[in-house]
């Protein structure tokens, strides 16, 4: 049963240390954690867990382990002098197989400085009348384009492309292709 209750207290450590460092969850603290998890700890011994945990996640999550890399690196860990227990190499390989995707997927937001495509849309209208032009039913290539940072208000771009525009970007757009088959197959 203690271990039971160590393994839960260890994970839920785990969370901690992620919503901390990888979500920027301003309600978790150190102390809200020891207080928590751990009150029969010294604030020292607390901060020698804390600082280990987070050392030993932080190079699981800067290596971004696959199953046998983290099996690996834990099994070495176990058998370092003042490393972790097993029973903590299992928690800590369960946490990372559950969150893995989570984190990978916050820090890749958190690199983000400009804003990402979240969406496009496109149609083709036919121009029935023009201003500009007396031509008569000319096809037009509408875009409307989202962009903007996960939890920020999104960008809308409305585009409008005759034929000769279309041919234009069709043709940079090989010219591109071209240029990444020639590089990737070089090296």
């Amino acid at each position: 049963m203690a271990e039971l209750d160590s393994s839960k207290s260890l994970s839920a450590l785990l969370n901690g240390i992620a919503q901390c460092t990888y979500f920027s969850n301003p309600e978790i603290s150190e102390e809200f954690l020891q207080q928590e998890l751990y009150p029969q700890l010294s604030p020292h011994e607390f901060r020698a867990l804390m600082d280990k945990m987070r050392g030993v996640f932080k190079s699981i999550v800067s290596a971004d382990m696959d199953l046998n890399q983290l099996e690996a690196f834990l099994t070495a860990q176990t058998k370092k002098q003042g490393g972790i227990t097993e029973e903590q190499a299992r928690v800590i390989a369960k946490f990372w197989k559950n969150h893995k995707t989570n984190i990978r997927e916050s820090l890749i937001t958190q690199s983000r400085w400009d804003n990402s495509l979240k969406t496009i849309n496109w149609r083709v209208d036919l121009k029935s009348q023009s201003r500009d032009m007396d031509l008569g039913n000319t096809p037009v290539a509408i875009a409307e384009i989202e962009l903007g940072k996960n939890g920020q208000e999104s960008e809308f771009l409305c585009l409008e492309f005759d034929e000769p525009k279309i041919n234009y970007i069709l043709k940079k757009l090989s010219e591109a292709e071209k240029s990444i088959t020639a590089l990737t197959h070089t090296s």
